[in-house]
């Protein structure tokens, strides 16, 4: 099944006219500036997802690079004593909220950060009980 016309016409050719008047305002000395890109408007799905993973590998990543820096520099006993300071890094996740340029993507790291610290907590009770129930 051949046509000689095509089924999808072909855009007409952008001209520098029309490129400078889509791209954006103008500057002060009168050329135009470009419109920034779908990245930096911000999608609005972007700050939520974005913000989600970067809280599930906060939770997931932070508390074992922090054990294992420190298992490379003390011994056992003072990595556990040294353990809960890691909680400092918490601050991170507080300032993304408290900042309002931030505020959407700190919501939504914390948000992963929550989730996936009660999905792990709840798989490894659940594996605890198990072991333990079906122990032989």
């Amino acid at each position: 099944m051949s046509t000689d016309k095509p089924t999808v016409e072909d855009a007409a050719p952008a001209t520098a006219d029309d490129e400078a008047t889509s791209e954006g305002s103008e500057t002060a000395a009168g050329e135009a500036a470009p419109a920034p890109s779908w990245w930096h408007r911000d999608h609005p799905t972007f700050s939520a997802l974005s913000g989600f993973f970067t809280g599930l590998l906060f939770v997931a990543l932070i508390p074992a690079a922090y054990v294992g820096i420190l298992s490379l520099m003390f011994d056992n006993d003072k990595v556990e004593d040294l353990f809960p300071f890691v909680l400092v890094t918490l601050v991170v996740p507080l300032a993304l909220v408290a900042n309002h340029r931030t505020r959407r993507y700190g919501t939504y790291f914390w948000i992963g950060m929550i989730l996936t610290a009660i999905v792990v907590i709840g798989v490894g009770s659940l594996v605890l009980w198990y072991l333990v129930e079906h122990q032989s």
